[in-house]
């Protein structure tokens, strides 16, 4: 016999007649008094206030008697089962369990358990009861379950299997985990709930099941964008759209597409397009809770099979954006499998059976291996959008303060994506009324150029620094060894051809592909090998394939300045990196179908094989003497100069190394430096000439 100190029962913590059943049948039936009250005292006298036994082992009374004390606590949980059975659980609760039954299907099994793992959580003695159970194994937890809440041990089980209701929703999942020496496993940890803001809205919150689920799921926002935006891909869409229409229609199962592309380009958009366009809803499993914590890719995956039960006789599609917390948040260098791996074989089940269509998105596909990549119905690249798209997206945003010459400049920017424009848009469009037209268009150019630098891209090019067609361009001023008005006539009649044009610099050679461009009637895409070279490994064969597909999607003439960055004769490579450059570059070559023009100003060293894949080289020169003396009178008649004397003829012969580039470079000199006669003109072009380092040769060409 024993004396024990009882604390005050001031502010002692009270439970409901549910609680407190629950909390003697674990003291009695399951035997859990023996941890509660021993020989040594009370090991927890909240518990003993809060279930009334306190009076009975008060020290004010005297002596603790053990045998005493337990017998009157067998007394009141005989009283408690004859008056408490029908107790119920808080209003609130049971009203949300009653809609996600009628939703889910829900048992009054699936009901008493969910009340269950909601509670423990919430009703901290209850779980502190729990706890003097010790560690669980599944078997052991699922008999504690049947007397707890008075079913047969056969229907818990049910319920808690994997092909029970609470399993497949992911409201609840057993943790089947052999018992862990460190307790993790004591009861509450056994019924792993779909999260624990949900137990706490269930609980407070007398709702719609989606807005209770929203830390799990929730409604997307309507597209800004239109399936006009998205003609880039028009060949995926003719496939995606009738698929999606008929899987909707006809409720298949195991509809998954997996969108992939570079931040920005307009995956989720399209995800929104594809939902407005099927006539449905569209639903996108959470990344964050409402306190903005990421959710880890366990609980990810667990909200998307809820959803999957939630929206699965509605006309839906759930959207599983940033999968990378799925399929690529392992560590292999540490043997460490990703969430999808270690559940791989539930995961392609899942994928086979899905009752509602997903769309998931990712910034890369080398997060998927090979297994998962054959679950999905379609694999589909989301690319940057072609010039005429950008035009119309930065027009249906800005058209109101932008000029169309400045949304065609700004359009040119390859790397510009709907996210950077959408994102502009919206800072300028907060502030518009404090802003006149023209600076609006500034801070619009302005956003969109810091952004594209934050992301390793160039700016949008300032006003007069789009490379446009010489003034005065005309094939009779170009010294080449091919008639190129007839080579044009050739093309145009072929639709297609790759020319490999060759010489000096401002021989004429990207003006020659502006000309042939217009005169085709298509756009012209100019790349340069600044432009395609990239520090990661890899990332310069990507950015040479995109340009080859992006010149066929819109059917441009493609001309690839400095071409001799890619094709240099790879039996001099040291490097695995230099084959592949050339190695892709001849590919994409070789099979794009249009007008390819490569440019170089060196010859020597390049790969023999690429030269082969050209169907024509011209070769491109100094300007013979007839044509300087031309291409000088139509420039001094542009600049209002008169007439160059015959004199200045012999003078302008002894220029070795003059081109048309000169006269271009002169041009834009005058705007600041004018030119006010044929002769200074001619000593301008002279100044030009003697910074080449053949400025001084013999004349070449000249007859």
């Amino acid at each position: 016999m024993l004396k024990f100190r009882r604390r005050s029962s001031e502010g002692s913590e009270t439970v409901d007649d549910l609680t407190r059943l629950w909390i003697l049948r674990l003291l009695v039936p399951l035997g859990v008094h023996r941890s509660l009250l021993t020989r040594h005292g009370v090991q927890n006298e909240e518990i003993v206030t809060a279930i009334g036994l306190s009076e009975w082992i008060d020290p004010d009374a005297g002596d603790f008697d053990l045998g005493t004390a337990r017998a009157k606590l067998r007394e009141i949980h005989a009283e408690a089962e004859r008056c408490l059975r029908e107790a119920k659980a808080p209003a609130v609760l049971r009203a949300n369990i009653d809609r996600l039954a009628q939703l889910l299907g829900l048992s009054a099994v699936d009901c008493q358990i969910l009340e269950f793992a909601i509670l423990i959580r919430n009703e901290r003695l209850l779980n502190d009861t729990a706890d003097f159970l010790g560690v669980l194994s599944s078997a052991k937890a699922t008999y504690v379950l049947s007397m707890l809440l008075d079913l047969p041990e056969t229907q818990v089980k049910a319920a808690l299997s994997a092909k029970g209701v609470l399993a497949r929703t992911g409201l609840i999942t057993m943790d089947h985990q052999g018992p862990s020496v460190f307790g993790g496993n004591q009861l509450r940890g056994k019924l792993i709930l779909l999260n624990e803001r949900f137990g706490e809205r269930m609980l407070t919150e007398e709702d719609d099941p989606i807005s209770l689920l929203r830390d799990t799921v929730s409604p997307c926002t309507p597209p800004h964008l239109t399936l006009d935006d998205f003609d880039h891909i028009s060949a995926s869409l003719k496939v995606l759209r009738p698929y999606l229409r008929r899987a909707i229609a006809e409720r298949r199962r195991g509809v998954n597409v997996f969108l992939y592309g570079d931040p920005g380009t307009g995956k989720s958009q399209l995800a929104r397009v594809l939902a407005k366009d099927m006539d449905c809803e569209l639903f996108e499993i959470s990344s964050e809770d409402e306190n903005s914590h990421p959710v880890d890719g366990k609980q990810r995956l667990l909200a998307f099979r809820a959803a999957q039960c939630v929206f699965s006789h509605r006309r839906a599609l759930i959207l599983f954006d940033e999968v990378e917390d799925v399929f690529d948040d392992g560590n292999s260098a540490f043997g460490c499998k990703s969430t999808a791996q270690s559940r791989k074989a539930w995961m392609n089940r899942m994928l086979e059976i899905n009752p509602v269509p997903a769309l998931w998105l990712s910034n890369s596909v080398d997060c998927l291996d090979s297994a998962f990549v054959r679950r999905f119905d379609m694999v589909i690249e989301l690319k940057a959008p072609s010039k005429g798209v950008r035009e119309r997206i930065v027009q249906d945003a800005c058209g109101d303060f932008l000029p169309k010459a400045t949304i065609a400049r700004i359009a040119a920017s390859d790397s510009l994506t709907p996210a950077v424009i959408a994102r502009a848009a919206s800072v300028v469009g907060a502030i518009r009324e404090d802003l006149e037209n023209y600076e609006a268009a500034r801070a619009f150019e302005h956003l969109v150029s810091c952004t594209l630098e934050a992301q390793g891209h160039s700016p949008v090019k300032k006003d007069g620094c789009t490379a446009e067609l010489p003034e005065h361009y005309d094939t009779d001023f170009i010294n080449a060894d091919t008639d190129l008005a007839a080579v044009a006539d050739g093309i145009a009649q072929a639709k297609a051809g790759r020319l490999c044009l060759y010489g000096p610099p401002g021989t004429g050679k990207t003006a020659f592909g502006r000309w042939l461009a217009d005169r085709l009637g298509v756009p012209l895409s100019v790349k340069r090998g600044s432009d395609l070279l990239s520090k990661w490994v890899g990332g310069t064969e990507r950015n040479i394939a995109r340009a080859f597909r992006e010149a066929k999607e819109e059917g441009a003439v493609l001309l690839l300045d400095e071409v001799d960055s890619f094709l240099q004769d790879r039996r001099g490579a040291q490097r695995s990196w230099e084959v592949t450059e050339v190695n892709e570059m001849l590919t994409q070559v070789e099979s794009f179908p249009g007008v390819f023009i490569a440019s170089t100003n060196l010859m020597d060293g390049l790969d023999q094989a690429a030269l082969r894949r050209f169907d024509l080289k011209v070769r491109f020169n100094y300007l013979k003497i007839e044509q300087a003396w031309g291409l000088l009178q139509k420039h001094c008649g542009g600049l209002g100069l008169s007439a160059p004397e015959d004199n200045l003829r012999q003078s302008l012969s002894r220029l070795s190394a003059l081109t048309p580039g000169d006269f271009a470079a002169v041009a834009r000199q005058h705007r600041f430096r004018p030119v006010s006669s044929p002769a200074m003109l001619v000593a301008a072009l002279k100044a030009e000439c003697l910074l080449k380092e053949d400025g001084g040769k013999a004349v070449i060409g000249f007859t």
